[in-house]
């Protein structure tokens, strides 16, 4: 499959922020590929104490979402700051793969709209990060949210890929042994 980055221009998304929309685009492709066939109790194990899949999942759409809303030039919501505290706990019964998939879809489609409404003349805009207000723009914090995404989709790879290799989940169906 031909990586996002290849398949051309998204629509919409200025040439400067179109690094940040195919960056976004191959987080979510990578995620769902890495998690095919695997269940809600495989996503949540953690082999060798590393981060569980869900965790990863849940942080990219919350990541996202975050640093969007500082690029906004907005504060963080009560309600963003309890999901923040709560992106580790699979829940009760755990959280599905394919629900936490459709979270970060639609963490992606968000920011390219929003990268879609950010004109060229704006990227340099001074924004403010987290309590502390540490400095940033505009353009620092989309692209932050592109490669942040990207980070945590290499880690869904890499720890599915070790679930299968170890034999912690079954192959074919995800369930796990």
């Amino acid at each position: 499959m031909t990586e996002a980055w290849l398949r051309g221009p998204v629509a919409g998304v200025p040439p400067v922020l179109m690094p940040a929309a195919h960056a976004l685009q191959q987080a979510a492709i990578d995620a769902r590929t890495a998690t095919a066939g695997l269940s809600a109790d495989a996503i949540w194990i953690r082999p060798g104490g590393a981060a569980a899949i869900g965790f990863h999942l849940r942080h990219i759409a919350g990541v996202v979402d975050r640093l969007l809303t500082y690029a906004r030039g907005e504060s963080l919501s009560e309600e963003q700051l309890a999901a923040l505290k709560q992106e580790r706990e699979p829940g009760t019964p755990p959280a599905a793969p394919e629900a936490l998939l459709a979270a970060v879809d639609r963490a992606v489609e968000r920011a390219i709209d929003t990268l879609r409404e950010t004109g060229e003349e704006d990227v340099y805009t001074a924004r403010e990060v987290g309590r502390a207000r540490l400095p940033s723009n505009v353009l620092g914090l989309l692209f932050h949210a592109a490669e942040h995404a990207q980070r945590h989709a290499g880690q869904i790879i890499t720890t599915a890929r070790v679930l299968r290799g170890l034999g912690m989940v079954a192959e074919g169906d995800g369930r796990h042994r």
